[in-house]
């Protein structure tokens, strides 16, 4: 969901053509229940203790799991921690360094039961 909104304003704040914007939002809509219905299609030749099945999932996990480090690392915190507010303060660098090195270790910890 918070994906989803993300992707809908960076949508809406790109400076694109009417219909450039639209398109884009055309496709975002209709991934989903294209997926739904590919995965409706294929579950009944799925095998999920298959070898290839466990593979294809962990290589989708792990592209997924890279897109969403870079997106966190250089879209949102690079735009956060080059700020002029940031950069004129050396407590506050240290500050948010200590926060994103907690919150790191907190989701990791998180993803131990997961």
């Amino acid at each position: 969901m918070f994906e989803g909104m993300g992707l809908g304003g960076c949508i809406l704040q790109a400076e694109y053509k009417f219909i450039k914007k639209a398109a884009m939002a055309f496709f975002f809509s209709v991934t989903t229940p294209f997926g739904i219905a590919l995965g409706i299609a294929l579950s009944t030749m799925y095998r999920d203790d298959s070898p290839r099945a466990l593979i294809t999932v962990g290589l989708l996990n792990a592209c997924s799991a890279g897109l969403l480090i870079y997106m966190a690392l250089v879209d949102l915190l690079a735009a956060d921690f080059m700020g002029p507010k940031l950069q004129g303060n050396i407590r506050l660098q240290i500050k948010s360094y200590a926060a994103v090195l907690l919150g790191a270790g907190g989701m990791s910890l998180m993803a131990k039961w997961a």
